[in-house]
């Protein structure tokens, strides 16, 4: 037989000042409301209207940092970090819930909502406004868990297409994907496969320019836990790619993983380092640069990964070097980060970039490109490095409350509408 037990599903109620004693004004209620710095959505604001939405994390009592990851269902898992400064110093709490594929914006934010309130309950019960507070638990749970048919085991299809064009002018394209994937505590299984085709064909004067582009390819990783530190596995991929200069080639890529930091606190911090040795097997569309048609490669890669989130920001970049084996100056490095730092009050930076050093274009084709192929980008070409960097400053000043939710002529607070007849 099942036994029933309570489950901790709280459900708040915020009485209306109206009802409480006539001296106690709402404005009286809202200075004594705990302040609180997230990121907050108007949805959330209405939903808990009781506390203080602090522009400035030094102005608040509770600080949350949100983080989220993929689950193996598919959904997402989302983790809400509440640190107490000032008054409530000392005070922590992790809080999360987790959404399914099929999950609904709506459900979404319910979800989101009756976690956050579970986590501020404490917060708020060491201000006045505790008074006005309601608790009651609801939905009973049973201890026992139903089986799995599926065994942990998702899987996902899709199919997209776009067309567009003019006169002078046509492009589509065509991508579908099938994907596979088992986690749990112990394994992570993921195979997809993916097919994509696209075209253009532009009109010249007399001339008319067509181009095509096409890859395929199904890719499969397999890591068993270890500890809550290490980590071991493999990928393989099997595929083709016309820009690639690859009619057909097949990677086998075992490896191991260590990770500085506990895997249990991933949606943190990260610091991750994975070495994987295997071999390539290679056949081209078109003769090389190096007189080859097919060849066996075998080949190494090393990646280092640190992503951390905290008060001040967050960062997130990796390192990886890779090289064949039988030639070790045909080699490959690169970096790619990502950083957001809170520098002053109301005053933010962001930042993020990336470069590589490539020596490792062994793939490319023998024969002159045709400025068709150059121009729109149809075939890989020699290069020595490529980069791209993006960056990003946001200066907020004046009230340091964010309460209020006003929808009037749509969301948008940054900019002025006049209409005019």
């Amino acid at each position: 037989m099942k036994s029933i037990i309570p489950a901790a599903v709280l459900i708040f109620t915020f009485f209306n000042c109206k009802s409480q004693e006539p001296a106690i004004q709402p404005d009286t209620l809202r200075k004594d409301a705990l302040n609180v710095f997230m990121e907050s959505t108007d949805y959330v604001r209405k939903e808990i209207p009781y506390v203080n939405y602090v522009r400035d994390i030094r102005d608040a009592g509770v600080y949350i940092i949100s983080t989220s990851q993929r689950t193996g269902s598919g959904g997402y898992e989302y983790t809400y970090f509440l640190v107490g400064q000032h008054e409530f110093e000392g005070m922590r709490d992790t809080i999360s819930f987790v959404t399914t594929p099929d999950e609904t914006t709506e459900g979404y934010r319910q979800k989101m909502v009756r976690t956050l309130k579970m986590g501020l309950v404490r917060y708020v019960a060491r201000t006045p406004l505790a008074q006005y507070m309601n608790i009651s638990f609801s939905q009973p749970l049973s201890e026992t868990v139903t089986g799995d048919k599926w065994k942990s085991w998702v899987f996902k299809g899709s199919l997209s297409s776009y067309l567009t064009g003019e006169k002078t002018y046509k492009y589509y394209y065509l991508t579908g994907n099938l994907a596979a994937a088992k986690i749990t505590e112990k394994w992570k299984i993921d195979i997809n496969a993916r097919y994509n085709t696209n075209a253009s064909e532009y009109i010249i004067g007399e001339s008319t320019v067509t181009s095509k582009s096409k890859t395929k390819y199904v890719t499969g990783l397999v890591v068993r836990s270890i500890s809550d530190h290490w980590s071991y596995g493999g990928s393989t991929t099997v595929g083709s790619s016309s820009y690639s200069n690859k009619r057909l080639y097949y990677n086998l890529m075992p490896g191991i993983e260590y990770d500085l930091f506990p895997y249990s606190e991933s949606t943190r911090r990260q610091m991750r380092v994975l070495y994987s040795a295997g071999i390539s097997l290679v056949e081209y569309a078109d003769t090389t640069i190096y007189d080859k048609i097919r060849e066996n490669l075998f080949l190494h890669t090393l990646s280092a990964s640190y992503e951390v989130i905290q008060k001040w920001g967050s960062i997130d970049f990796t390192l990886q070097y890779s090289n064949y084996l039988h030639d070790w100056s045909k080699n490959n490095l690169s970096f790619n980060g990502y950083f957001n730092f809170r520098i002053a009050k109301g005053l933010s930076l962001n930042f993020g970039g990336g470069a590589s050093m490539i020596h490792d274009q062994i793939n490319l084709v023998k024969q002159d490109l045709t400025y068709d192929e150059i121009l729109l980008q149809r075939k890989e070409i020699a290069t020595q490095y490529e980069y791209y960097l993006n960056f990003g400053l946001s200066y907020t000043f004046g009230s340091i409350y964010n309460n209020v939710v006003n929808p009037r002529f749509g969301n948008s607070s940054s900019g002025m509408m006049i209409i005019m007849n």
